[in-house]
């Protein structure tokens, strides 16, 4: 079955996305963006999946876990490992592989790791990135982001007080 694939991420200036397992901002509008993008369908009987890693699922606060209105699906090598209200799979082939006809789109969500192995593949279709005109203490980075995507969209921006940034979206190489 074929689905569109893609990455969403946020991040800096210099393409970090994590501290110590967590997002090292707090961005209200840009967890809106990401909800919408993640849930929005053009079918409304059907639904998105998320794909992530194990750290990244363990970043989301219980109360907010699963993700709603997605398929969740977790990444572990871990066999007795159990996401709770989520499937958990040991590769990337076979999360991408329990996408039925119920599913529309497949984001996937991180971590690092996970979007290496992603960006690699050739079905991914895009990239949403959340360019945040900052940098911070980042440990944990996304992966360059190869030529063949060419130069991205913008989709627009939001600036503050306290932080700008753009939503852009790079298609398929």
């Amino acid at each position: 079955m074929n689905h569109n694939i893609y990455i969403i991420v946020a991040t800096d200036e210099s393409l970090g996305i994590g501290k110590d397992g967590k997002l090292p901002w707090h961005l209200k509008d840009e967890l809106k963006y990401f909800k919408d993008i993640t849930t929005k369908t053009d079918d409304h009987t059907k639904h998105n999946m998320v794909v992530m890693g194990r750290t990244t699922w363990e970043s989301i606060p219980p109360k907010h876990r699963p993700l709603p209105n997605r398929r969740n699906v977790v990444l572990s090598r871990n066999t007795d490992y159990e996401a709770v209200g989520a499937e958990t799979i040991h590769t990337l082939e076979g999360a991408l592989l329990v996408a039925d006809n119920t599913i529309e789109n497949i984001f996937v969500i991180g971590g690092a790791q996970v979007f290496k192995a992603m960006m690699e593949r050739d079905d991914l279709t895009g990239i949403y990135l959340t360019q945040i005109h900052d940098e911070y203490d980042c440990d944990t980075f996304f992966p360059e982001i190869p030529e063949s995507f060419g130069e991205p969209q913008n989709l627009g921006g939001v600036e503050n007080d306290e932080v700008s940034y753009n939503y852009l979206f790079y298609g398929s190489k």
